[in-house]
């Protein structure tokens, strides 16, 4: 039997605090394949590449989300970079834009840029996060695909017209549960449609936006198989025929097996 791989987690936040273990093993022994466990600060890059040493088909991403960008040391980057000489890191991330909120845009464009010249020193995939920050996310990476750089808008919530911008620069994009909520589901399928099939990507930003009929609960990354489904619907193919081929983008992007 197929198993998916789920290219954004978040494992080590208090909601599993109580069973993470035994859950991520469940979940590896049945219809996961593994997961990319992806850092927001410094401690939590951390812990995400402490994961990632622990299980077998288990990476992990290092990076400061753009709500953690104030009060950082001096040498946060120096950090980063550290953690990186870890075989099991494949990606910078996520790191981006967040506008939803009244954080510092100077600030958040600043941090942004230092983690993209790190990740170009490195030659490493970048996850992006971009709320309410397309127009500049947008020109920002255009820059560095320029240069050769790969990228995945992770969560994504734009519409078709921004999903052909991206794809146009090769960039690759991931659906959460949030492509099935409701509200959402005519923007989310318009996006879905304008992404070509290679540069599709499956994940579940858990314990976040539990997919139906889970919504609410805390999500994990067997609950991807429900994602899977509308998305495998929206291309019309089999589930099985779309987790394999965004288990194919997720290798050739992060450079696993």
């Amino acid at each position: 039997m197929i198993k998916l791989f789920d290219t954004h987690t978040h494992y080590d936040d208090r909601a599993y605090n109580n069973d993470r273990d035994e859950l991520i093993s469940r979940l590896l022994s049945e219809n996961v394949a593994g997961f990319i466990a992806v850092g927001c600060t410094l401690e939590r890059s951390r812990k995400a590449v402490a994961l990632a040493k622990k299980y077998e088909n288990v990476y992990a991403a290092v990076g400061i989300h753009p709500q953690d960008v104030n009060n950082l040391p001096p040498d946060y980057l120096k950090t980063l970079e550290k953690l990186t000489e870890s075989a099991k890191v494949k990606a910078l991330g996520e790191i981006g834009l967040e506008y939803f909120r009244t954080y510092d845009k100077k600030q958040q464009n600043k941090i942004f840029l230092e983690q993209l010249e790190l990740a170009q020193s490195l030659n490493l995939p970048v996850i992006i996060h971009s709320r309410e920050a397309f127009p500049d996310t947008f020109e920002i990476l255009r820059e560095y695909t320029k240069k050769g750089m790969r990228f995945v808008c992770h969560c994504f919530s734009e519409d078709g017209e921004a999903a052909k911008k991206l794809a146009d620069l090769g960039v690759y994009i991931s659906f959460t549960g949030a492509i099935a909520f409701e509200k959402k589901t005519e923007r989310a399928i318009d996006a879905c449609k304008n992404v070509p099939d290679e540069l599709l990507l499956l994940e579940t930003d858990c314990p976040y936006l539990a997919p139906p009929p889970f919504r609410g609960k805390r999500c994990d990354s067997g609950m991807a198989w429900y994602t899977a489904q509308k998305i495998a619907q929206i291309k019309n193919k089999t589930i099985d025929e779309t987790v394999e081929m965004c288990n194919n983008n997720a290798a050739r992007f992060f450079e696993i097996n």
